[in-house]
């Protein structure tokens, strides 16, 4: 199970990194089509739709290789029992909001293709398409939320320390 879990974060980073390559491909297009005076329609849409697909797809993968901000100050003052009840308390917390999120995400994806919704702009785009990154990226991420919970309680959550802090001037 525990592979098949990391499998679905790296899947998912993956897609985001598409995501991130297609968007670079559509504001060359854009930034080509305007040296060259043609128009290619809907590329500052596409670049926008791929840009929220990347960061909704990246969550889970963030949230497991310990890069989310974490306010650890009120965490800090608590040792032992305490402050593991804190940090299932907090797991608890987080894995509601985040399933709140990603209910709410793929509703917006049903109201969408349930109302025919399309873009206001001359690429007429069903709406459903780039809601769907959304969509996965929210359920993939409550579903890591949800992951980190459990081994809270199991005891087996290893939380890896950022680097990045040790790179601050």
């Amino acid at each position: 199970m525990r592979r098949l879990l990391n499998a679905v974060y790296e899947s998912a980073a993956a897609l985001a990194a598409l995501c991130m390559c297609g968007m670079l491909f559509m504001v060359l297009l854009s930034i080509l089509s305007r040296q060259l005076h043609f128009h290619v329609p809907g590329t500052d849409a596409y670049a926008g739709y791929l840009m929220a697909g990347a960061g909704f797809l990246a969550l889970a993968h963030t949230l497991k290789r310990g890069e989310h901000i974490r306010v650890t100050l009120v965490l800090g003052m608590f040792k032992g029992r305490s402050r593991r009840g804190l940090e299932i308390f907090s797991l608890v917390l987080a894995s509601l909001l985040a399933l709140l999120f990603a209910f709410y995400s793929c509703r917006l994806v049903w109201q969408s293709i349930e109302f025919h919704d399309i873009s206001t702009g001359n690429d007429a785009t069903p709406l459903w398409l780039p809601q769907l990154a959304m969509a996965f990226g929210t359920v993939i991420f409550a579903l890591a939320f949800v992951d980190e919970l459990v081994l809270e309680i199991l005891g087996q959550r290893a939380i890896p320390a950022s680097g990045e802090m040790l790179r601050n001037e």
